[in-house]
């Protein structure tokens, strides 16, 4: 396995919409196993493939405290939703922000699995605010697309000013 990079907002490859998986292969089953590596380490409880910039119709989650229930989802769509709720949200894909978006309580999914046979699940509260969250991600939506203009213009220069501070600590470390 491998731990893949995450992109990081204002980042354009964020936008792009994820094409459906038709190919249930051996390199699926990598990049799933890579995208469940990187969540893990970075302490996510959610994962798209949009974020790791590979444009595929995939996400993986684990809402667990023990971190032992993964589940995957390939080519997920919600069939329906009901019922209203605000979290608190954050993304591995904008580090250190949180907003409260409105999001349905309750969804029914359909996908795949991993070797493409399709399912349906009922999902509530955290589950269903995830499953929401990633599917955004593989239609080229962010958690913070939800805030004002204002409020996301000053994020997007928040998060450039904490890169550049970054940036240059790293190049100061280097020096010898």
């Amino acid at each position: 396995m491998a731990k893949l990079k995450i992109l990081e907002f204002p980042d354009p490859r964020l936008k792009t919409v994820a094409k459906e998986v038709k190919s249930f292969d051996a390199g699926l089953k990598k990049l799933l196993e890579d995208m469940t590596e990187t969540m893990y380490s970075a302490n996510g409880i959610g994962l798209a493939a949009t974020q790791v910039n590979v444009h595929k119709r995939l996400l993986v989650l684990d809402i667990s405290e023990d971190r032992d229930q993964l589940r995957v989802y390939v080519n997920p769509q919600i069939l329906s939703e009901s019922g209203e709720q605000n979290c608190e949200e954050g993304c591995l894909s904008v580090p250190g922000v949180y907003a409260s978006v409105k999001r349905a309580e309750n969804v029914v999914v359909k996908a795949q699995d991993i070797d493409g046979k399709f399912f349906e699940e009922q999902l509530k509260g955290l589950h269903a605010v995830c499953i929401q969250h990633e599917i955004d991600h593989l239609e080229g939506r962010l958690f913070v697309d939800y805030l004002s203009p204002l409020k996301r213009n000053m994020l997007r220069k928040r998060l450039e000013k904490q890169r550049k501070v970054a940036a240059q600590e790293a190049a100061e470390h280097l020096v010898i």
